[in-house]
């Protein structure tokens, strides 16, 4: 297949992953090279957008852009030292284009590496005198969970450090939720996988750090239905539940032709990479530009307890681990429902060769209640109007976390992004006579601690309202003044809007007391109706910003937590709100960074009537629940981007009328539930 079959956008295909390979290991002939990352480099948006325009103008000559991969590997040199480098390759004539060396750099988390790091953690022999001291019961077998090092200022972060944490499995069952069981050591370990320190960990408020002896509570065992999850290790479910089915008789709305996708009046396309997961691409309404971009940019996970080691545990989940590299597998019938259309992915193995990954996107419709509705009181005749959304999703699990990520398209021209998280807590160990309330956390079973800690996303919104030059609008609702001869408000209940243009790149916050909104506009399209330029909104998520210290590593290297907006002027490859390189990152590479180095260089442009990018911070301060163990019932967070003056009229107006005729719902009596328990064999 030649790139000319291949959309600008479109992720690698396997064969481009293979030749990329090829050409960057004959730079390195001589070395022991680690590829980590073979993906599309994006084309500049500059060459995009007219190659977009021609695109939708159905003009079919037009000239594609250079097809681009962006290669990441450690190489290892004569003196066995990892050292890590990034190569662009030009697809379109197999030659390299560029070549750097990461200086201080780190790569993702290698999840073979890490398993490496966890065998050699278990063959230490210190390691294994602490678990003997610890005199688990018999058949009890100790796990070990490698964790990346969060900078805390306390090691050398020049190479990479894993830190070990110990948790242990008391039944012989491979899905036994070990986190029920964590134990007191803890031990760190290099990039030449060699345990440096091995430790036991706090398990009182007060307590610190210690090397004391003493063995593991056997009291802390406690039954397999508090605290065991799978259905092999709990009592029967519940059987009330009867089967609820999606049935589309004539297939779905939307259509696919590679990553195209139309639906409704909604036309994008679908991307995927190793770190965003998920990313979307040209979005457009009736042929209407709303977006170039979007995709979730980042995820931090900071934890709350102050007790060393524990500051060393703050997860950047994209930075990390990859969104992509991490995504599921997705299952019919079990993570979306109805008629599915799965995306495959493609990523790279260590030396250089396609890896695929299967249905780790999925497509599919769901009714989302009623979309508008009007009853004439004097007629009584009603008008309804169900609301139909798609939903693309994808499912990510990192370590004990799981997190669904879903776009959803609305037919009034509405996207909204849902994240919600699921899965098990990260457990520390706890001394069971301080089994009562304490600091920082929540006790969810003998010995079991559930530190406090938040789920902070970045959201990247790349508007292109009718065009690539918007603006970003602040809006306040404000009261009129009483008593003002120059305002008519003699009753005091009048009130209006003011607008204010964001004329610099910078962060804001939230203020629900003045009903805040943040708008996105084109100040060179007017409504013809209303007067006022055309736009989007952004119906933010309320959230916690980071609670860290402002000088605590935690927010030198998450400086998109400090608020709730961002707006930054358009860069190319620009896509990451805390650096592309946040492993055992020190800091300083984040968007306030970013934007001060801009105003000291003097660089800094206007983002008013420009290319502009808007990042909505949100997320969970997650102060743990009993509820939420053994595993935790999703929380759900939902950002929306909603038209604001951009049509003359309800864009969902034309939405077919719902009909019984269509619908064919059922009428619940009496006979059918019997006849339903008859069926079940639950007769009572």
């Amino acid at each position: 297949m030649t790139t000319a079959t291949i959309h600008p956008f479109d992720p690698l295909r396997p064969e481009e992953i293979t030749r990329a390979g090829k050409i960057v290991r004959s730079e390195f002939v001589e070395e022991d090279v680690n590829f980590r990352v073979i993906t599309l480099k994006e084309p500049p948006k500059a060459v995009m957008i007219g190659y977009l325009e021609h695109e939708h103008r159905r003009q079919l000559e037009r000239q594609a852009p250079l097809r681009c991969a962006r290669v990441e590997l450690i190489a290892k040199n004569t003196s066995n030292k990892p050292e890590l480098f990034e190569l662009l390759v030009n697809l379109d004539d197999d030659v390299i284009i560029s070549r750097k060396r990461l200086e201080g750099k780190h790569s993702y988390i290698d999840s073979s590496y890490m398993q490496k790091v966890e065998a050699a953690c278990l063959a230490d022999e210190r390691v294994q005198e602490e678990i003997r001291k610890l005199k688990l019961p018999l058949g009890s077998t100790p796990i070990v969970e490698a964790w990346a090092y969060a900078t805390d200022g306390m090691n050398d972060m020049t190479e990479r450090i894993t830190m070990c944490w110990f948790y242990c499995r008391h039944i012989e069952h491979p899905d036994a939720n070990y986190y029920a069981y964590p134990l007191d050591v803890c031990a760190e370990v290099s990039e030449q996988l060699r345990v440096t320190r091995v430790y036991r960990l706090p398990g009182a408020p007060n307590e610190r750090v210690n090397n004391a002896d003493h063995p593991y509570d056997h009291q802390k065992i406690h039954a397999t239905s508090a605290s065991e999850y799978h259905p092999d290790l709990r009592p029967k479910p519940r059987d009330t539940t009867k089967p609820y089915q999606v049935v589309q008789p004539e297939g779905p709305s939307f259509k696919i032709q590679g990553n195209s996708l139309n639906w409704e009046k909604w036309s994008f396309r679908v991307g995927f990479n190793y770190r965003e997961g998920l990313t979307l691409h040209d979005i457009r309404y009736d042929g209407r530009s709303l977006f170039y971009r979007l995709s979730l940019a980042e995820m931090f996970v900071p934890y709350g307890d102050p007790r060393s080691p524990y500051p060393r545990k703050g997860a950047f989940d994209l930075g990390n681990d990859g969104a992509g590299i991490n995504a599921n597998n997705l299952k019919l019938g079990c993570d979306c429902l109805g008629t599915i259309k799965y995306f495959d992915a493609w990523h790279n193995t260590q030396s250089g060769e396609p890896l695929k990954m299967p249905n780790v996107v999925c497509c599919h419709e769901q009714d989302d209640g009623i979309l508008w509705k009007h009853t004439n009181f004097r007629t009584g005749n009603a008008v309804v109007t169900r609301s139909r959304m798609l939903v693309l999703q994808t499912i990510i699990t990192v370590s004990n976390y799981e997190y669904i990520f879903a776009f959803q398209f609305c037919q009034d021209a509405s996207i909204f992004y849902e994240v919600r998280a699921t899965g098990i807590l990260s457990t520390v160990p706890h001394h069971l006579e301080q089994q009562g309330r304490t600091p920082c956390g929540t006790v969810v079973a003998p010995g079991v601690l559930a530190p406090y800690h938040q789920h902070l996303f970045s959201l990247r919104i790349d508007p292109a309202l009718d065009g690539h030059k918007n603006s970003l609008v602040i809006e306040e609702s404000k009261p009129m003044p009483t008593g003002d001869a120059a305002v008519h408000n003699p009753f005091g209940v009048g009130y209006y809007t003011e607008d204010r243009y964001v004329e610099q790149e910078g962060g804001f916050d939230l203020d629900i007391s003045k009903a805040r909104v943040f708008k996105f506009l084109n100040e060179n399209k007017i409504n013809p109706i209303t007067g006022t330029p055309v736009g989007f909104k952004l119906l933010p998520q309320p959230s916690q910003m980071l609670l860290a210290h402002p000088d605590s590593f935690h927010a030198k290297r998450s400086e998109f937590g400090k608020h709730a907006v961002w707006v930054t002027h358009y860069e190319d490859d620009d896509h990451f709100p805390a650096g592309r390189y946040t492993m055992q990152s020190l800091g300083g590479d984040g968007i306030a960074s970013q934007i001060q180095k801009r105003r000291a260089a003097g660089n800094a442009q206007s983002v008013r009537n420009a290319d502009i990018v808007v990042w909505h911070t949100f997320g969970s301060t997650h102060n743990p629940r009993i509820e939420d163990w053994p595993v935790m019932p999703n929380e759900k967070m939902t950002v929306g981007l909603k038209p604001v003056n951009f049509f003359t009229g309800n864009p969902g107006l034309d939405v077919a009328v719902s009909t019984q005729e269509k619908n064919k719902s059922v009428l619940y009596t009496e006979e059918t539930d019997e006849k339903q328990d008859t069926c079940c064999g639950a007769r009572l």
